[in-house]
């Protein structure tokens, strides 16, 4: 009659092979993580800290493009806000963090 009841078979201790499974279940995760850093999150904020600087540099009569797309000169200059002449005789108030960049000398002889 043992033909109809099966042997019980000792399994492996749980903790034995628990180790690698946890690093390898990790492994994507972390790898994932490295990719974001480097794809993303470090381009990012390289460019953050150049327009921080490009906005520190600013100086009355450099030749600017808003984020909103329009050119002018500088004219006049405060802690937060600077004033911009976009055409004769008329100047516009915008925040420094608004500039997008800076134009080389003689772009807008227009004005």
């Amino acid at each position: 009659m043992s033909f109809f009841i099966s042997d019980a078979l000792a399994e492996a201790a749980p903790g034995a092979a628990g180790g690698a499974d946890a690093i390898t279940g990790l492994l994507p995760l972390v790898i994932f993580g490295v990719v974001l850093y480097f794809l993303m999150i470090r381009p990012q904020v390289k460019r953050q800290k150049e327009h921080k600087k490009m906005v520190e540099a600013l100086s009355k009569g450099d030749e600017v493009v808003t984020t909103g797309g329009m050119a002018g000169r500088v004219t006049d200059m405060g802690e937060n806000f600077i004033q911009v002449e976009i055409a004769e005789g008329t100047e516009v108030k915008i925040r420094r963090q608004a500039v997008d960049s800076i134009l080389p000398k003689g772009s807008l002889k227009e004005l």
